[in-house]
């Protein structure tokens, strides 16, 4: 792995971004036949599935405490230990902490793993100690950090700090942290993540060494630093505009924003809470009385296992129940089908679905407030046309009042394995909502090559009025975003291109030299975007050039706002940021170029 950090004699200033390579049980209710006479051969009709329970058990993978619990340390330490560096492993685990105060713990958390209280506010139940995301494991690089999780917990640093050195897919939500936040592992490594929403931080957030990150609707006592792209919407405390130096992108509020659904205890009955919408946003939505909202019963949950087929999923949803996906690893034999508006699907513990035979893993209607949220779509091994449509082709309903919601979803093709599809996600409904998703082409692991995963596109948004918050599409062999629906926003943007493009030819686009991280379809006549940023690392062909990073009609209502390429130590060539505009990256020197405003 190059060294694009500065000299060792220094304290450290670029980070950077590198990955590298190496590194069905259940099923519906059998048909039943009644007896035939001997006039009539013809089976009776067939009667209805028996109906599924909602609620139940949470499993075995989701642990539960709560202050009285004996040797909670030794139960965390022995999952971390588990979890810690098995990247591409099958375990999930979910930690859950009723409310109450817990003293002396230190919730080391790894690959798969979430950590969350199970009070309505965050402050219903504290640790005094830490939540702790640090690289041991990879010698003190957290670039690949991945697939982990904190909610809806306060914190007491031991040493006032806390350490959260993560990179993608890595959500803080809904914290509260009673000192200080450090994003940087121990020795202040390589990092790049990241994604925090809905907390409050009483002190200072230390990026160091994290080269993006974005920060949404929370409250912060100061920010300390900037590498290359710090975003921040509707956060009190963020430091003010100054792109690109600092590298600080600062919305006062966001436009439009709905928290993700948690699970609380109310006495002893767990429930779903749904946020709701927020228009403007600006700061937490909790802290002061009952959080704005409804509530659902885990009675109207389908509690589904690893194990449990597709079909019976699907009875689930079609007999009106949500779905609260436990932790493990769900093979489907057919899409999950979404009908019903207002229909939650909630993960815990990076609940995994794998479609099997080329199928599409989960479809959406053209229906109001559908809220997917907390679970990752890993690629099957026969190539899937789509992995997560949300929307028919053409949907064209209204749904501003009430939309549909995609949140810590994440998408992988390769890595855990060989997988393919053709197009990750597809959004074809209006006003939805993108808040959070990592989806990723693998560039390590296993099933890994230019033509072993591939994935030609990444997301791709057909429908108007569509709003990403936080946003990491990476390594797709062509555009990892399309744009194509009307008044389309997103507010932080992370990209790299493919590293494994055997040559120039490979990435040809017609006349264009390779294709745009992001992309604004030719009929678009608005879009606006802030905080994106494309990096190159073409190390199988580091003489191959890139035109731009982003591609978009010249349009006096087709705007963005601080943009930013960058060459990693000159593996690849940029010439332009954005259309034929921006200076050219600059040979091996890791230094991005800008373009502060286009058009």
């Amino acid at each position: 792995m190059p060294d694009f950090s500065p000299s060792s004699s220094r304290p450290p200033q670029v980070g950077r971004r590198t990955l590298l390579g190496a590194a069905a049980a259940a099923t519906a209710a059998p048909v039943v036949l009644g007896s035939a006479s001997r006039a009539a051969a013809a089976p009776a009709p067939r009667k209805k599935p028996r109906a599924l329970p909602g609620g139940g058990d949470l499993g075995p993978n989701v642990l539960v405490f709560d202050p009285s619990t004996p040797g909670i340390q030794a139960r965390l330490d022995e999952v971390f230990r588990q979890q810690e560096s098995a990247q591409f492993g099958t375990g999930r685990y979910a930690l859950l902490f009723k409310p109450g105060t817990y003293s002396g713990l230190n919730a080391q958390l790894g690959f798969y793993t979430s950590i969350a209280g199970l009070g309505l506010s965050p402050d219903d139940t504290t640790i005094n100690g830490d939540v702790t995301v640090d690289a041991g494991w990879f010698n003190g690089n957290a670039t690949q950090n991945f697939w982990r999780s904190a909610e809806n917990l306060a914190l007491v640093p031991a040493n006032g700090t806390n350490r959260w050195a993560v990179a993608q897919a890595a959500p803080f939500r809904r914290m509260h942290v009673r000192g200080g936040l450090n994003l940087a592992p121990s020795g202040y490594g390589w990092a790049s993540g990241g994604y925090i929403a809905d907390s409050r931080i009483d002190g200072q957030i230390g990026p160091y060494s994290q080269q993006q990150w974005y920060t949404r609707d929370s409250a912060i006592g100061s920010w300390l630093n900037g590498v290359w792209n710090m975003v921040f919407s509707g956060v009190e405390g963020a430091p003010a505009q100054s792109f690109p130096n600092p590298p600080y992108t600062t919305l006062a509020t966001t436009p439009i924003s709905r928290e993700k659904p948690f699970l609380y205890l109310q006495g002893s009955e767990y429930r779903v809470f749904l946020p709701e919408k927020r228009t403007n946003a600006r700061g937490v939505t909790w802290g002061n009385g009952t959080p704005r909202g409804t509530s659902l019963p885990l009675t109207q949950f389908y509690v589904a296992r690893p194990g449990v087929s597709a079909a019976t999923l699907n009875q689930a949803l079609e007999q009106g129940l949500h779905l609260l996906l436990t932790p493990g690893i769900y093979h489907l034999s057919e899409p999950l089908r979404i009908n019903r508006a207002n229909t939650v699907v909630l993960g815990l513990g990076y609940a995994t679905l794998i479609p099997d035979g080329g199928v599409t893993a989960v479809k959406v209607a053209d229906v109001d407030g559908v809220r997917l949220a907390a679970f990752l779509v890993d690629a099957g091994p026969v190539n899937s046309p789509t992995l997560l449509e949300i929307g028919p082709r053409g949907a064209s309903r209204d749904h501003s009042a009430n939309p549909t919601t995609v949140q810590d979803v994440f998408i992988r093709i390769g890595g855990a394995g060989p997988g393919k599809a053709t197009t990750s996600m597809v959004v074809n409904s209006r006003h939805t909502i993108i808040d959070h998703t990592w989806v990723w082409r693998a560039d390590h692991g296993d099933g890994v090559g230019w033509e072993t995963n591939r994935a030609d596109y990444g997301v791709v948004v057909n429908g108007d009025d569509v709003l990403a918050t936080g946003l990491f599409v990476e390594h797709f062999n062509k555009y990892d975003v399309q744009w194509f629906g009307q008044r389309g926003r997103t507010i932080f943007f992370q990209n790299e291109k493919a590293y494994d493009a055997p040559n120039q030819a490979a990435i040809q686009n017609g006349s264009t030299k390779g294709y745009a991280a992001y992309r604004v379809g030719d009929a678009v006549t608005s879009h606006e975007g802030w905080g994106l940023g494309s990096y190159c690392y073409y190390n199988v062909d580091p003489t191959i050039v890139q035109h731009h990073g982003f591609a978009a009609p010249v349009r006096p209502d087709v705007r963005f706002h601080n943009l930013l390429v960058v060459s990693l130590g000159g593996q690849g060539q940029y010439e332009c940021v954005i259309n034929d505009t921006g200076s050219p990256t600059s040979g091996t020197s890791t230094v991005p170029s800008t373009v502060v405003s286009y058009p």
